[in-house]
């Protein structure tokens, strides 16, 4: 599949969540441009593309090869490349996809509120305050979250096997879905909202008054597995504010948010030009680490 085929998906689905916003805004007094929507902006770039190019290349070249290693040495090699699903046609490939990765994403999504040092990774995402919560919000997340993620993922995606086609769909799908559930709209999908998270249920997640034991609807792609395991939770109106605790501390610059490693190691106070040394060389190390240049 064409390494462009995902940026023109994204593309798409955003241009789709920015006219649904204006055709059914939740909110009509909040602005397309409301404030931070640049950073924002940048987090839907590199998140969307080029953190993927840097990962990819990272574990091809230097992690996975220690990792099949290993497994070999312990004669795992062939159980955990299963490929079970290699085989099955790709509409049965599809199906089984969105559900397995949506439930191994749901039960990381809960360890991410649940578990101190992940929450501190996750905190980027629950930056959003009153009057930003939008489709592009969607993105909004920090790097280190994204490893988390494929790291639990490694082994089912390993054993399964999907082909490209299964994965492509879940990640276009995903999209679509995330961009909607953070969208500008009051939508519930009315008897699908037992199936499909959505943004009703979704503004709830990122209620203010949430914590490690009360945060809800953890669902990515599917509200589901909430409503089974007992943390769905669909009131007729809104939370009344929606951040956390100290969010006013948390930096909004794109650069400080994805190197805000450690609390107090980066904030709000870092001037923006200094972050943006900081994070633009990160970044550069990264691209240049996977051998990736912008010249091809």
């Amino acid at each position: 599949m064409p390494a462009w085929s995902y940026p023109l998906a994204l593309a798409l689905v955003s241009v789709f969540a920015l006219v649904v916003e204006r055709l059914w805004p939740a909110r009509p007094d909040q602005p397309v441009l409301r404030r931070g929507w640049y950073n924002d902006l940048a987090h839907l770039v590199f998140n969307g593309h080029l953190l993927g190019v840097i990962l990819f290349g990272l574990a091809t070249r230097h992690l996975v090869p220690w990792i099949d290693a290993g497994l070999s040495s312990v004669g795992l090699e062939g159980i955990v490349y299963r490929a079970a699903a290699s085989d099955w046609p790709v509409a049965v490939q599809i199906v089984v996809a969105l559900l397995v990765i949506d439930f191994v994403q749901w039960g990381v999504h809960n360890l991410l509120h649940r578990v101190p040092a992940l929450w501190e990774l996750h905190k980027c995402h629950h930056s959003v305050e009153d009057g930003e919560m939008d489709w592009i919000v969607s993105f909004r997340f920090q790097w280190t979250e994204v490893v988390v993620y494929r790291a639990f993922m490694y082994v089912p995606l390993a054993w399964f096997g999907f082909g490209e086609t299964a994965i492509f769909v879940h990640a276009v799908f995903g999209t679509l879905i995330g961009h909607l559930n953070h969208a500008n709209v009051r939508w519930d999908y009315g008897p699908l909202k037992y199936v499909l998270n959505n943004p009703r249920m979704h503004l709830w997640h990122h209620d203010y008054e949430g914590d490690a034991k009360t945060t809800v609807n953890f669902g990515i792609i599917f509200s589901c597995w909430d409503w089974i395991f007992g943390t769905a939770k669909l009131p007729d109106e809104p939370p009344a504010r929606i951040g956390f605790p100290g969010v006013e501390q948390y930096p909004k610059n794109f650069f400080a948010a994805e190197t805000w490693f450690v609390p107090g190691w980066l904030d709000a106070r870092v001037p923006v030009a200094a972050a943006a040394v900081v994070g633009g060389a990160l970044i550069a190390l990264g691209l240049w680490a996977v051998g990736w240049t912008p010249f091809g």
